[in-house]
């Protein structure tokens, strides 16, 4: 059996249904596919908020120049302008879908601070603004009955023929099935990668499969070494606890009881760029004035019960549950995690890859809208504005496009390739390559980076892509097969870990977040500009793309 689309997307959280909502109101028949549930996807995890310039006072100016100072001028301008200018409009959109935010006693959206920002500009939901914009989203998209979604699906690879995409390979989780899609159109939007690493507050199924499947095809992957840590993740469990708990007036003490931001960022203290903070964080456990469980403190306890139990609700339900701490009396326990990939599949600010017909939004995608950092709160909004850019441009290309096919012979090399995999009687376990893989990300690609260690690592990421040639899967079964699934989703991985830390090898100087211990500073001279991966035999082959710079001009960056 096989299936056909003039648009298929793949991916189902905030960025792939708003693509799909736009490709099909500009025309297109869409189908989306996606592994989960849309309302499981991991949109739902983000927690602060998200950015719009609607305030007294604020621009769409002054949200471009903190983006663009945030992301260490490593940011396209022109995407970033489209990203702020968009915003206002994108965020009175998703109200008028039934999103429900806080509002400020006149009425208006309210409004709190976010990490890097002059101005508080983060529209809100408590700290369930993720989940609050994709029910909404979900509720427009399910009156468009015309939309198919195919739940529990996963994209195995791309179909590529004639110089354009003809869609895709999926697996049927509940049946194990291998079929075709054919689609004029592809978009990817399948978030993060997260997962590369073990201390992550990205859910399980964050493994990036759309952008391992593009960049087999043949895409390129853009700026993979500039991952974002978050600063305040709660240790061992690695689950966030959201930047709008600084936002709301929250600080962060050292062991003894000191307000240590003030010493790293004097204006704006706990809410400097996450990059800043997480590096302040790292750097007082290291110089001993963390706490023995190796932590810092995040205090609410000077804010009132009424203002944390109201506006930081779900902060308030995890502390109590999975460490047993009421942050009303007592201060949370907090060490960065991997948070944010800000590489991922090179796009034009229409949301267009090198592969024509393929097209890319959200937190796969690089526009680059984010340069080395991202500011707190410009994720939700990067997949409303580009999933909704990129669904009206894959509709305009499959206008303009004959059929697509994926043909029975093209779906059984892929199965052939997949089931080779299944019916091996022994070989190397899912587990332990994906526990060496985390911890060599954990161990030697953190928020402090030696050359040393980056060159361990991308020996140990090779010696596990050679090792996983002979990976095993002991479950049989065909229904919901998770071994397979996750022997699927490792191999998907192992490919993206290499980009990254063979980016992070070869770019000598520190950008924010990536850092250098040999190469402290940064080097507009040499490094202002993009990371390009193509896939080869012998690993992966770096070129470079300049910056895109227009009203802003590098310079020295503070907080």
């Amino acid at each position: 059996m096989s299936y056909s689309h003039d648009v298929l997307v793949v991916g189902a959280g905030l960025a792939g249904q708003r693509a799909a909502l736009e490709a099909f109101r500009a025309g297109a028949n869409v189908g989306v596919i996606s592994k989960l549930h849309p309302l499981r996807s991991h949109s739902v995890a983000a927690q602060g908020g998200i950015n719009a310039a609607l305030g007294p006072g604020d621009s769409p100016e002054g949200h471009i120049y903190d983006t663009v100072k945030g992301s260490d001028y490593l940011a396209d301008q022109d995407a970033a302008k489209i990203l702020c200018t968009e915003a206002g409009p994108c965020v009175i959109e998703m109200e008028h879908f039934g999103t429900i935010f806080n509002r400020a006693p006149d009425g208006s959206l309210d409004r709190r601070a976010f990490g890097g920002a002059s101005k508080s500009r983060t529209i809100y939901s408590a700290d369930r603004t993720g989940l609050a914009l994709l029910q909404a989203l979900y509720e427009e998209l399910g009156r468009e009955r015309a939309i198919t979604v195919y739940e529990e699906w996963d994209a195995l690879e791309l179909v590529m023929k004639d110089g354009r995409v003809h869609g895709l390979v999926g697996l049927h989780r509940k049946t194990s099935k291998i079929e075709g899609f054919s689609a004029k159109a592809v978009v990817i939007a399948t978030g993060p990668a997260g997962r590369i690493y073990g201390k992550t507050t990205n859910s399980h199924s964050s493994t990036g499969d759309g952008n391992a499947i593009a960049y087999r095809a043949g895409a390129y992957l853009k700026d993979m070494e500039f991952v974002q840590f978050h600063p305040t993740a709660l240790p061992h469990t690695s689950i966030l606890i959201t930047e709008g708990a600084r936002g709301e007036g929250g600080m962060l003490k050292n062991s003894k009881g000191e307000r240590f931001m003030e010493r790293y960022a004097p204006n704006f203290k706990d809410l400097a760029s996450r990059d800043v903070v997480s590096r302040a964080i790292v750097t007082e456990v290291r110089e001993g004035r963390g706490f023995p469980d190796g932590t810092v403190h995040l205090e609410l306890m000077h804010l009132g019960r009424e203002k944390i139990e109201s506006k930081l609700q779900e902060i308030v339900e995890i502390t109590r549950k999975f460490i047993g701490i009421d942050p009303v009396t007592q201060g949370i326990p907090v060490f960065p995690a991997q948070h944010y990939m800000m590489g991922g599949v090179h796009t034009d600010p229409k949301g267009a890859t090198n592969l024509p017909g393929l097209y890319a939004a959200g937190e796969a995608a690089c526009v680059s809208v984010h340069g080395a950092n991202r500011l707190g709160a410009n994720s939700l909004l990067d997949t409303l504005v580009f999933g909704k850019i990129s669904g009206a441009e894959a509709a305009a290309w499959a206008k303009k496009t004959s059929s697509a096919t994926v043909t029975q012979g093209e779906v059984d090399a892929v199965t052939t390739r997949i089931h080779t995999m299944w019916e091996r009687k022994e070989g190397e376990t899912v587990v332990k390559l994906r526990n060496e893989m985390q911890n060599a990300m954990d161990e030697k690609v953190g928020v402090y980076r030696r050359p040393d260690e980056l060159l361990a690592a991308l020996a140990k990421i090779s010696e596990l892509k050679d090792r996983y040639r002979n990976v095993y899967v002991s479950d049989k079964s065909t229904t919901f097969n998770l071994n397979l699934i996750e022997a699927i989703e490792l191999g998907n991985m192992l490919d993206q870990a290499e980009v990254l830390v063979a980016g992070a090898v070869a770019r000598t100087e520190s950008r924010g977040a990536h850092v250098r211990m040999d190469f402290p500073n940064r080097d507009d001279a040499q490094w202002l500009k993009h990371t390009m991966a193509l896939p080869s035999k012998e690993g992966p082959v770096l070129t470079y793309l300049p910056v895109t710079i227009t009203d802003y001009q590098p310079k020295a960056r503070s907080y």
